[in-house]
C-alpha cells in the first residue's frame, strides 16, 4: 500500500529534521478518521487504516530485526519491494532512527482510531439480520439479494457472483456485484419470496437462485456503511 485516504505512508518513511511537525499530520489526519466514524461511515476507512497499521507494524518488525543482524550496515529500505540496502550506519539519530521512532508513536495512535471504527463495525452487524428467500439450491455463488437503503427509502436490488482467485500462498474468495433496481420501501407491498420470482422471470439466466433478503432499522449511510457490511455478512452467510 503506497497510500491511505488521508495518511501518506511518505509522512512516516522519510523523516528528516521534521519529527514534530509529521506528529501533527499524523494526528490531523487521524481525526478525519475519526469524523467520518462519528458520521457512521466506516468504509473505506477502516480497512484503509487496517492496511496503513499492518504496513507500519510490518516495517517496524523489520527494521528492529535489522537492527540486531546488520547494527551498522544500513543504508535504505525499498518500501515498494521490501528489501533493505546495508552500508550506512544506523545509529541513534540516522534518518531511520527517527523512522523507527515515528512508526512506534504512531501505532498506538491509529491502534485507537481502529478501535473506534471496528466498534461501530461490529455495532453494524449486530444489527443487519438476514434470511433466505424460499429453498436454497445446492449451488450458492451467484443469485441475488435485497437491502434497505433507510436513508433514501429504497429497497436496493442485487445480482452477485463470488469468484475464487489463486496466489501462490492461497486462494481468495471474491465477491462481485450488481444493482438490478429499487423498489420504494413502503409502497413496495411485495415479499421477499414475489420479488425474487420477479427476478426469476426478467433475469433468465438464474432459474434457481441463492437468494437472501436483508433487513435493518438503522438510517446510516449506505455507500459506505450498510451495504459493504450486508456484503460481508453475505459472503459468510453463503460459506457457512
Amino acid at each position: 500500500m503506497k497510500r491511505s485516504a488521508f495518511l501518506d505512508l511518505d509522512l512516516f518513511t522519510q523523516v528528516q529534521s521534521d519529527f514534530e511537525a509529521r506528529q501533527y499530520r499524523i494526528l490531523a489526519g487521524l481525526k478525519q478518521y475519526q469524523d467520518n466514524f462519528r458520521e457512521n461511515r466506516i468504509y473505506p476507512f477502516l480497512s484503509d487504516l487496517l492496511q496503513l497499521y499492518r504496513t507500519l507494524a510490518d516495517i517496524k518488525e523489520r527494521l528492529e530485526d535489522l537492527r540486531e543482524e546488520f547494527p551498522k550496515k544500513i543504508k535504505n529500505i525499498d518500501l515498494v519491494n521490501k528489501t533493505i540496502e546495508h552500508e550506512v550506519v544506523f545509529v541513534d539519530g540516522s534518518d531511520l532512527t527517527k523512522v523507527e521512532d515515528l512508526i512506534e508513536w504512531a501505532l498506538p495512535h491509529i491502534k485507537k482510531v481502529i478501535h473506534d471504527g471496528a466498534t461501530i463495525h461490529e455495532y453494524v452487524e449486530e444489527k443487519i439480520f438476514v434470511e433466505h428467500v424460499g429453498i436454497v439450491p445446492n449451488y450458492r455463488d451467484e443469485g441475488y439479494f435485497f437491502v434497505p437503503d433507510r436513508g433514501s427509502k429504497k429497497l436496493r436490488l442485487f445480482q452477485f457472483e463470488v469468484s475464487i482467485f489463486k496466489s501462490a500462498d492461497d486462494q481468495y474468495r471474491a465477491l462481485k456485484t450488481r444493482l438490478l433496481k429499487s423498489l420504494k420501501i413502503g409502497q413496495a407491498e411485495l415479499s421477499p419470496n414475489s420479488i425474487k420470482l420477479q427476478l426469476i422471470r426478467e433475469q433468465k439466466d438464474l432459474p434457481n437462485p441463492a437468494t437472501y433478503h436483508f433487513d435493518t432499522s438503522l438510517d446510516f449511510p449506505f455507500k459506505e456503511t450498510i451495504f459493504p457490511v450486508a456484503k460481508r455478512k453475505l459472503m459468510q452467510t453463503i460459506h457457512n
